[in-house]
């Protein structure tokens, strides 16, 4: 994994690692608990909001802020798409035109930049692009600008990082895992409450092992 890489992985970890209460609701659209949601199936086309085009590079852009490596969940091993894709059909819908323009705008500046689409370019030409969204030197972008786009969407891989499992994203609780995070455990010892090391023990507790039928 390069330097790049690496510095995007430490950001988002640095974001919710000393915050227990983020990793569970607060980074996470109360709506889209309604039922716990299925993971979607992208291959058959079967999103609950993007199509598969907009799927594709969804993905492709949230595993480049949010890279996996071995031993090291991404984003796609945590299944961020399907938590954006159920986001955007539930607590999030207002956002939809924001989503549409911007991967619109973005499909433009990759054909005019790389000609090709986002998904289609190498992990380096992803990352150029990403990183001229990020400084706001991307043309072509109006409304959401290319900062804004970056921005939402970074904060949305994040989201289905961590959030708890039962909205969509951290599958297989992927992203506890990899801070350290246990979910609701039903007691700590005195020595692991004032422990500063990440917890070891006991098994991850997402909100669907609590919720009543």
């Amino acid at each position: 994994m390069n330097e790049k890489n690496e510095s995007r992985r430490d950001f988002l970890k640095t974001a919710v690692a000393g915050a227990g209460a983020v990793a569970t609701a607060g980074v996470a659209p109360p709506a889209a608990a309604q039922n716990a949601p299925m993971q979607m199936d992208h291959g058959a086309g079967l999103g609950a909001f993007f199509n598969p085009e907009e799927a594709t590079t969804i993905a492709a852009l949230t595993e480049r802020l949010m890279p996996g490596a071995p031993g090291k969940p991404g984003a796609r091993d945590a299944g961020v798409l399907n938590y954006i894709d159920l986001a955007l059909a539930g607590a999030y819908s207002d956002m939809q035109e924001f989503y549409r323009h911007g991967l619109t705008q973005l499909d433009a500046y990759s054909r005019k930049t790389h000609n090709a689409a986002f998904a289609r370019l190498s992990e380096r030409q992803q990352d150029e692009i990403i990183t001229a969204l990020e400084s706001g030197k991307a043309d072509g972008f109006t409304w959401p600008t290319a900062r804004e786009f970056f921005n939402t969407l970074r904060t949305h891989t994040m989201e289905g990082m961590f959030a708890d499992p039962i909205y969509g994203g951290n599958r297989d609780f992927a992203g506890w895992r990899l801070v350290g995070f246990p979910g609701a455990q039903p007691q700590f010892t005195q020595t692991e409450m004032q422990s500063k090391a990440a917890y070891k023990g006991g098994t991850v507790v997402g909100l669907q092992a609590t919720r009543k039928v």
